[in-house]
């Protein structure tokens, strides 16, 4: 991909946004654009950052940590969005200013431990199971609200909000069917955690349907960066 096939792809993107926050009446600049950026090569993010984007998510602990090397003369912020493993907590503390993909209370506390003191405190999104899919990561629904009960209690996290994805689902109508759903969600918690105000979700293919039901940062990776390799 060119330098300004990149360009151009974030300009789109952009628009897209933009175009979606005014038919719901929200403002743009409320809603962040996160280049997801895994198995994507060091350079692309340079191009990316070049066109204005300032924020990357990352599947994989040890893919990412090369990138940050590569790339530390750049001012960005590094979100993991990947499923977590007990034994990548202390990396992803040390090295990342936000965490999607928090589902389980071992996991945040692991996490706090390990968050060097001489950081802020990591801001954490955890991830809900929204379609009830076995294939994917995520607390259900009945299990939200202890787990956020717990999560806000560790010094050294900031719980900040959910995050999802949703089946895949062609349809508009049920994309902001379970979108809104997740949406419920965080005014429910938001009765007992009033600081809550972040949704993750979603993507390329639905990004319309989570800025209608209130997303304050959408990932995207094809739409920026192109097809993946298989």
């Amino acid at each position: 991909m060119t330098d300004n096939s990149t360009a151009e792809n974030i300009t789109k993107v952009r628009h897209r946004i933009r175009i979606a926050a005014q038919i719901i009446g929200r403002q743009a600049q409320d809603i962040t654009l996160l280049a997801v950026s895994k198995t994507r090569p060091a350079q692309a993010l340079r191009r990316a950052w070049e066109a204005g984007v300032e924020q990357f998510g990352e599947n994989y602990l040890r893919e990412a940590l090369d990138k940050m090397r590569l790339l530390q003369d750049l001012p960005l912020c590094w979100h993991f969005i990947g499923p977590v493993q007990s034994n990548k907590t202390r990396a992803i503390a040390e090295h990342f200013t936000w965490i999607h993909s928090v589902d389980r209370l071992k996991i945040a506390r692991r996490l706090s431990e390990q968050r060097p003191l001489t950081l802020p405190p990591l801001q954490v999104c955890l991830q809900v199971n929204i379609s009830a899919e076995a294939s994917k990561s995520g607390v259900s629904l009945e299990q939200l609200p202890e787990l956020a009960a717990a999560v806000s209690m560790l010094p050294n996290l900031n719980l900040r909000g959910l995050m999802a994805i949703p089946a895949a689902e062609p349809d508009r109508a049920r994309q902001r069917q379970a979108f809104a759903a997740i949406r419920l969600a965080l005014e429910q918690l938001q009765q007992r955690h009033p600081e809550l105000d972040t949704l993750s979700m979603g993507m390329s293919e639905d990004l319309e349907a989570a800025i209608a039901e209130g997303a304050t940062i959408v990932r995207i990776g094809t739409d920026i960066f192109g097809p993946r390799d298989r």
